[in-house]
């Protein structure tokens, strides 16, 4: 072969192939395409309403606006650092990890604990596991209430009762070494139901041969339940952490409705602050930096808490 003369380059010899990958493409999608348009709203409203409203988050954070009818001006990341340098915001994160392990560790705790004791199915059971999760039901709003009323000092139900026992009373919602406290009582109390439905989800998983077997050996209520019942609920366990963690970030109506923050900011938590920076004060880009700070930690949490439960499965 000659310089002269180019290589010739291979032909295809036949569509065949090509037309049989079309075809087989062509025949999944016909037959994938009810269960894409069933998803489509579900698909638009995430789109709108969360991917949509995180990318507005964004370019909010990147400007600022302090009224309606101020021009707005590009300030970079100068509402990120104007919130790390808030000491309301420091305080709000700070209260926030306090309520969130002041109310996850005993919703969880009494979660197993409903769960262990009404485990076995019956009438009775069946009863007090829907008394349990009755207060999921109830709004927050009108829950808040109801504890406003409760904790209210001189009238409310609880001075009531212990007036009777000590002659002085703390104001539960006014003191700001309880405020929090107070507030975390109907956390605790709306919460503990709905995690009991996880925990008693585990230990339909708990292999009764294994149960069986234990028994059958010599093991005590307390030793199945170290060794076999506990290790069985770990994913469980995982996955109610990571709930009970997003629920306290996210959750702000009985702030809005007992406290409104106080008393002297002791019960202020993320979500109200980046509210008061957004209605109150209107500093969309200081809100925007704060709820854009929130989100990232949120995403880091949940995706390093499905890694941990993806490796101990045995997953990629």
């Amino acid at each position: 072969m000659s310089l002269a003369e180019p290589a010739a380059l291979p032909v295809a010899t036949s569509a065949a192939p090509r037309l049989h990958v079309l075809k087989r493409f062509s025949a999944g999608f016909k037959a994938s395409l009810p269960a894409y348009l069933l998803l489509l709203p579900s698909l638009i409203f995430l789109a709108l309403f969360t991917y949509g409203a995180m990318g507005r988050v964004l370019i909010d954070a990147l400007y600022q606006r302090t009224t309606p009818k101020a021009p707005v001006r590009f300030v970079g990341l100068d509402n990120i650092s104007a919130v790390l340098a808030d000491p309301a915001f420091t305080g709000a994160v700070i209260n926030n990890l306090i309520y969130a392990v002041g109310t996850a560790i005993p919703s969880i705790g009494l979660a197993l604990l409903f769960a262990l004791a009404l485990s076995r199915t019956n009438a009775v059971t069946s009863a007090l596991r829907a008394a349990l999760f009755l207060p999921v039901l109830i709004p927050m709003v009108a829950a808040s209430a109801l504890f406003l009323f409760i904790f209210l000092p001189n009238v409310g139900l609880l001075d009531y009762y212990i007036g009777r026992l000590l002659p002085v009373l703390p104001n539960w919602l006014g003191d700001p070494d309880i405020a929090l406290s107070a507030i975390m009582v109907i956390t605790i109390w709306k919460n503990a139901g709905y995690y009991m439905l996880f925990f008693l989800a585990g230990l339909q998983a708990v292999p009764e041969d294994v149960m069986e077997a234990a028994h059958l050996d010599g093991a005590g209520p307390f030793q199945r339940l170290r060794y076999i019942i506990l290790p069985e609920l770990k994913p469980t366990f995982l996955f109610v952490t990571v709930i009970a963690t997003l629920n306290a970030v996210t959750q702000v109506d009985h702030v809005f409705v007992m406290t409104k923050g106080g008393p002297s900011n002791s019960t202020n938590l993320v979500l109200f602050y980046i509210y008061q920076q957004a209605v109150e004060h209107y500093d969309i880009g200081k809100a925007s930096a704060a709820t854009l700070l929130t989100l990232a930690a949120l995403m880091s949490l949940t995706a390093l808490s499905f890694r941990t439960l993806a490796n101990r499965e045995g997953g990629p």
